[in-house]
C-alpha cells in the first residue's frame, strides 16, 4: 500500500477543512489514504460527519493536544 496523501488544512476553519479534503478525495482512485491535519476542533465532528455521509472510512484520529488533529481517510471503494 503507498504512502498517505498528505494535506494541509491547518488555520482554515469550518467548513474549509472538510471543503479540502472532499476536493483531494474527489481527485483519487477508490482506496486512496489522505492524511489531513486540521487545527480547527469542530473538524473533530465535521470531517468524521462527512465521511460517514459519502462513505469513507476514518482509520485514524489523532488529536495532538487541543490545537492539532490529524486524520486518516480511506476513499470508498465505490468511488464514494
Amino acid at each position: 500500500m503507498s504512502a498517505p496523501i498528505e494535506l494541509d488544512a491547518r488555520r482554515l476553519f469550518c467548513p474549509l477543512p472538510v471543503i479540502r479534503l472532499q476536493n483531494c478525495i474527489a481527485q483519487q482512485a477508490p482506496g486512496t489514504r489522505v492524511r489531513i491535519t486540521a487545527t480547527d476542533p469542530g473538524s473533530l465532528r465535521d470531517i468524521p460527519a462527512w465521511c460517514r455521509l459519502f462513505g469513507h472510512a476514518v482509520l485514524e484520529i489523532d488529536e495532538r493536544g487541543d490545537t492539532e488533529f490529524v486524520f486518516l481517510v480511506q476513499k470508498a471503494d465505490d468511488g464514494g
